[in-house]
């Protein structure tokens, strides 16, 4: 391609070998001067979550991507964003944080035994992580999720799957309470501000019902749940 653009500068001139060295050097300077500007190449992944509990629907799953830092970590205090997640099920918050490259949401409540697909790209070369929240609206901070899994080692075609376990935000207290869930049990409130719990992210010890003596709870044996609950599988898309 070098020489077919020396012919078409110079018609009708015959270019010797050491002419053309000397020209194909200059043409390498020029690259030096116009760099390489091809569009971003777009990475696509399917996310589908499924609800593996009895009786707990879980809030629109959020899938988000980022590049640095982590949606929670046990042991740790819960952010903002995600308590609002963890108490009433609005990831609005999570979706603008600064670290966040591109996110999805679930278009509503994610019912016992179902399934839901959900879409998301990312320019390659970023180092994406890929995390994922939703709420199990039965209770009063519990969440399920995949906190910051490495994407960016998938190649086309590739999934893997994982199986959650249930979180306590540890930023409500879990009285099961009327007026304090904001599921179809109850139908309450959903963030409060005040933090009254631990304030620190733990693996959920699960709910005490009224069936278990708890007379107060408006949540019934059927609303208790185990480990996993919930069934992650992530693809990268063939482009």
């Amino acid at each position: 391609m070098m020489i077919i653009g020396v012919k078409s500068r110079f018609k009708g001139v015959l270019l010797t070998s050491s002419a053309l060295l000397a020209l194909a050097g200059c043409h390498d300077g020029s690259n030096a001067e116009h760099p390489n500007t091809e569009e971003p190449v777009s990475v696509s992944y399917e996310v589908t979550v499924t609800n593996l509990t009895h009786a707990q629907p879980m809030s629109p799953v959020a899938v988000v991507i980022h590049s640095a830092g982590n949606l929670w970590q046990v042991g740790q205090p819960a952010t903002v964003s995600l308590e609002k997640m963890a108490e009433g099920g609005d990831a609005a918050e999570l979706f603008v944080d600064p670290m966040v490259l591109a996110h999805s949401s679930g278009v509503g409540l994610l019912q016992p035994g179902m399934s839901e697909t959900l879409s998301v790209e990312v320019e390659s070369g970023t180092g994406a992580k890929l995390s994922l929240v939703s709420m199990l609206v039965n209770t009063n901070d519990a969440f399920t999720g995949l906190d910051a899994y490495d994407i960016s080692s998938l190649s086309e075609g590739q999934s893997v799957t994982f199986y959650s376990s249930t979180f306590d935000a540890g930023t409500e207290k879990n009285s099961e309470m009327a007026g304090t869930i904001p599921g179809p049990a109850d139908g309450g409130v959903g963030f409060d501000s005040v933090r009254d719990d631990v304030n620190f992210v733990a693996v959920h010890q699960g709910v005490l019902s009224a069936d278990d003596g708890l007379l107060e709870s408006v949540l019934s044996g059927q609303h208790k749940f185990d480990n996993p609950t919930a069934k992650i599988q992530i693809a990268r898309i063939q482009q």
